[in-house]
């Protein structure tokens, strides 16, 4: 391998496997909150370079079987963190909230709202460890720039900055919900990507994502049918494999510099922590830089 930066994909709604790369392995993970969505695939895109190697795994699993409130997003993020991953791109299907962002635009958010309704388990710590985090700043800026530069080479029209507004779902907004959304100034509406960059950030984690516009969500008076929007989406996924083809082995030649902010946030004293807090730590965190 050229080098040992680790990269993890995280595919959305399309983007259950790339047939563009090397296979190299499937991995199988078990973690203490439980089995991921689906196996982790080791992976590595092939160029004149040499071979990048990357990690991917499908968030609703194979056959997109999971539902947004039925992803297991602690273990989905710890089993990358256990393997090595630095960095993340999370591939999102999402609505517009905004005139000017149309179907195939790709935004590159900047900050998350969320707006679920508890489900989800949102956080590594509870149960015998207390660990307070800051998501502030939820995405690695170095990454979404470098992201953004790809993005631009490959000629997808983006847009880099942004707010995500995350909904419980399956049900998609009410007009009215849809309105309250677009007062807020956000940007896109999604349903799976928190807890997903929170718990990111927990882990120490740099985290990017590729939000795939498909349609202006139901506040616009604009019929759009399912076959058009499965073409949108087809027309995304092209693209994003183009974007992940490329970006892979750039993160992997000069990664973006972050700094981890899961350092110095447990409270909990280490006398109290029975082992297997200790285990599930001593992965967390696990010095990246």
């Amino acid at each position: 391998m050229t080098n040992k930066i680790k990269i993890g994909i995280i595919g959305g709604s399309g983007i259950y496997k790339f047939n563009e790369v090397k296979q190299i392995k499937q991995h199988k993970m078990e973690t203490p909150y439980g089995i991921p969505s689906c196996a982790v695939s080791e992976l590595a895109v092939v160029n004149a370079e040499g071979e990048f190697p990357f990690y991917f795994i499908a968030r609703h699993g194979e056959g997109h079987s999971i539902s947004p409130s039925e992803i297991n997003y602690c273990a989905n993020i710890f089993a990358l963190k256990k393997l090595g991953v630095d960095y993340i791109v999370s591939i999102s299907a999402v609505g517009s909230l905004q005139e000017g962002i149309n179907p195939k635009t790709f935004v590159l958010p900047t900050q998350f709202v969320d707006w679920t309704k508890g489900i989800r388990k949102r956080s590594f710590f509870g149960e015998g460890i207390v660990g307070h985090v800051s998501v502030a700043n939820p995405v690695a800026l170095g990454l979404q720039s470098l992201t953004a530069k790809v993005c631009e080479k490959v000629g997808v029209q983006f847009l880099k900055g942004g707010t995500y507004v995350c909904i419980e779902g399956p049900q998609f907004s009410t007009k009215a919900e849809s309105q309250i959304y677009r007062s807020f100034g956000a940007t896109v509406i999604g349903m799976t990507n928190v807890p997903e960059a929170y718990l990111a950030k927990e882990a120490g984690m740099a985290y990017c994502t590729i939000a795939m516009v498909t349609d202006y969500d139901c506040w616009k008076e604009e019929h759009c049918t399912l076959d058009e929007i499965m073409q949108v989406m087809e027309s995304n996924k092209e693209a994003v494999k183009k974007i992940v083809l490329e970006l892979v082995p750039e993160i992997s030649k000069a990664p973006p510099q972050f700094t981890p902010e899961n350092r110095d946030v447990v409270v909990t004293a280490a006398e109290k922590m029975k082992p297997f807090h200790k285990e599930i730590l001593s992965v967390l965190l696990r010095d990246n830089q």
